[in-house]
């Protein structure tokens, strides 16, 4: 029988310092302004033209399916899901399927979400755990030009802060399929200290065949002093789900009446997990050797656990199914520090920053398993891995004159892993330790700001970066389920990146950025449909270009517009062609939101996914399309609102992504075409029309 998570447990805290970036352009005083100017106009301050802030403010009134739905406030990322909702997101970036987050990494609370030598998926970046409604912020940066980010971005960051304070209030929530959900939240004043707690409960069904029974607890605990420029913050958060999942299906199925559109082929595919976590942020402005200082740390402990179950290729195997379970049982510890200094103007304002990273991740279990409804009935491999990840780094940010400014920036980071066969016929002679370094310069210039108002700056930005392998990959020698030889990967793969690029202020309130961008990958991490997993491939290159808009037109009224393009091609042609498979070449969004703090306010969001190609060649692509959310909310009164979320307004029957892959379904036959499956689309589809009603209750 599968583990299950330890219910209400949370780790005690390691104290290992960290911390966040320094976001000046040169300037002490550019130190503070994410608190005290408009977040949105970062003329003056921004290194790259494709960096930015997300404001609670947008995300007030978006209308969200899914929690981590808060990453498309990121200009061009997309958010999907091919299995269960416990189960973490499909994200798409600059051209690259990033599976479930191998080239995009994430920290919430100054903790990494993305999960090294994972189970399911390297990088694997488990959002669900998100609450919306504490969300003060979204910092992001696309490319690999951060000194402050490592392993997974390529092809960029997103850090997220939860308020510190909030007024109390109490969500109600009901929807179709057996949607529910409970939210309260509230801080309290103690002393010069602020206290904040959340309790989320929530579960769903969904238009699915087989009831997802999908259910969740989260809860979170803060306590903190001060802003996060000057001050703390000690976190306890403790989130846990389970759920049935209905896995993505061959598309033949549907098409031909075996199955109905929402319909699955096995039943009991889902899974259980839980995060748990401890961590403390501290910050602090000084002066050292003449100069301002600012100084930032953190440090966290995570317990994670994860059980999933999964039939993605339906019966090759045989009658029983091909469902297996992907187990994950770790504990994270780390953290981060850093300290700024500020030359003032006999040292050209240069900013110089110097930091160190820190994460050790003790994973107890890692296993692959054969199962038929959840019951483990073969061992394919399970392994110890204990795996420390190491940085450092530095900069200097420069005012050379008043349009000339410059970022110089050096980065080292090391990873070495041990891994530990346990179990496994063919996985007994695998395992050893492994090791690897890299050293990742970054260049930044800045021109400007030019114009009669200062409100345009051009970029130009180069840089290297890298995404680590699974630690069993990089020390395998044995295919662990047909004991055939097989080749090591290396531990960690190059990423070269450039981008030029412009911000304006078009008009006051309209802040407007385009980008250019190029990107050499020398191994790309693809996702094979009928196995659930993902593999290295062939070395790729991708360019493409962004165009971000965000317009405050005053009266509560507040637009986000963007538009990205990319090509991404293998370098070497790779089963017969040079198409990277899942690589979005279009997508676009329009979101409105409108709130005067009257009586009624809303949200309205349309995104547009262009056609992709499903395999190498390229004669088989996805199908093109859009989709609209909305959110419509009155207030009774100073303390009671209703909302109403319609998602997928004009009810698109397209579907949430695709894949080409082998699979047999009962008409196929079991283990059809000789047991290799049949390649065809693997499909699963958008979720119709649904309706939430929300009430909140303030007090």
């Amino acid at each position: 029988m599968a583990a299950r998570p330890r219910h209400h447990r949370l780790t005690t805290l390691a104290f290992l310092l960290a911390a966040t970036q320094a976001q000046a352009g040169g300037v002490q005083t550019l130190q503070e302004v994410s608190v005290h100017a408009d977040q949105h106009n970062l003329v003056g301050i921004a290194d790259s033209a494709t960096e930015g802030t997300v404001t609670a403010e947008q995300l007030a009134n978006r209308p969200l399916l899914r929690p981590a739905e808060v990453l498309e406030t990121v200009p061009g990322l997309v958010v999907t899901q091919h299995s269960g909702d416990g189960k973490a997101n499909q994200y798409f970036l600059r051209g690259f399927n990033l599976d479930h987050g191998s080239d995009f990494t994430t920290t919430v609370l100054g903790m990494p979400v993305n999960m090294v030598s994972h189970a399911h998926g390297q990088g694997y970046m488990d959002l669900n755990f998100l609450m919306p409604e504490l969300v003060s912020g979204v910092k992001y940066r696309k490319g690999v030009y951060a000194v402050e980010d490592g392993d997974f971005s390529a092809t960029g960051s997103a850090r997220i802060d939860y308020r510190r304070r909030v007024e109390g209030f109490a969500d109600l929530g009901i929807g179709q399929n057996g949607y529910r959900r409970l939210l309260t939240a509230g801080s309290k004043e103690l002393g010069q200290l602020t206290l904040l707690g959340a309790l989320e409960v929530s579960g769903n069904d969904g238009p699915w065949d087989q009831p997802e029974r999908l259910g969740r607890h989260n809860a979170v605990l803060r306590l903190s002093s001060g802003t996060a420029t000057d001050g703390f913050a000690i976190s306890a958060l403790a989130y846990e789900a389970r759920w049935t999942a209905t896995e993505h299906v061959p598309e033949r199925a549907i098409l031909s009446g075996e199955i109905r559109r929402y319909g699955t082929l096995l039943p009991r595919d889902g899974g259980t997990t839980h995060r748990y976590s401890l961590s403390g942020e501290w910050a602090a402005t000084g002066q050292q050797f003449g100069a301002d200082t600012a100084t930032k740390a953190s440090a966290y402990v995570i317990d994670y656990g994860l059980n999933l179950f999964s039939s993605p290729s339906g019966f090759i195997n045989g009658p029983q199914g091909d469902q297996h379970e992907q187990a994950d049982k770790r504990t994270v510890r780390g953290g981060q520090a850093s300290r700024s200094w500020f030359l003032g103007p006999a040292a050209r304002n240069t900013e110089i920053t110097l930091g160190g990273q820190l994460r050790r991740d003790d994973i107890d279990s890692v296993g692959l398993y054969d199962t038929v409804l959840r019951q483990r009935t073969n061992t394919v491999r399970q392994d110890r891995i204990r795996q420390t990840a190491t940085a450092i780094f530095g900069e200097a940010k420069t005012q050379w004159l008043p349009w000339l400014r410059t970022s110089l920036g050096l980065r080292h980071d090391r990873i070495e892993a041990e891994v530990t066969p346990l179990a496994g016929t063919f996985n007994m002679s695998n395992g050893g330790k492994v090791s690897g370094s890299q050293t990742s310069p970054k260049l930044g210039l800045v021109l400007g700001p030019f114009g009669a108002q200062g409100n345009t700056e051009y970029y130009a930005n180069w840089g290297r970066g890298f995404h680590s392998n699974d630690a069993r990959g990089a020390t395998g020698r044995t295919d662990p389920k047909s004991g055939n030889p097989m080749a090591a990967v290396p531990l960690l793969v190059r990423t070269q990146g450039s981008e030029v690029g412009l911000r304006t202020t078009v008009m006051p309130g309209w802040q407007s950025s385009l980008s250019l961008w190029r990107m050499n990958l020398d191994s790309e991490l693809v996702f094979i449909g009928d196995e659930g997993i993902t593999e290295p491939k062939g070395a790729s290159r991708r360019y493409g270009v962004e165009w971000a808009n965000y317009f405050a037109l005053g009266s509560g009224w507040l637009i986000d517009a963007d538009l990205a393009l990319s090509r991404a091609r293998f370098r070497e042609p790779v089963n017969g062609g040079d198409r990277v498979p899942n690589a979005i070449p279009l997508t676009a969004s329009l979101a409105f939101s409108y709130d005067q703090q009257g009586s009624w306010f809303g949200g309205l969001r349309l995104r547009y996914l262009g056609a992709y190609a499903l395999e190498e060649t390229g004669t088989e692509k996805s199908t093109a399309f859009w989709m609209a959310n909305l959110k419509m909310g009155y207030r009774l009164d100073s303390k009671t609102q209703v909302t109403l979320d319609i998602l997928n307004l004009f009810d698109r029957q397209a579907n949430d992504i695709e894949y080409w892959g082998g699979a047999c379904s009962r008409a196929d036959g079991f283990a059809c075409n000789g047991g290799n499956g049949i390649d065809g689309r693997l499909v699963h589809p958008l979720e119709p029309r649904t309706l939430r009603l929300g009430l909140r209750m303030k007090f």
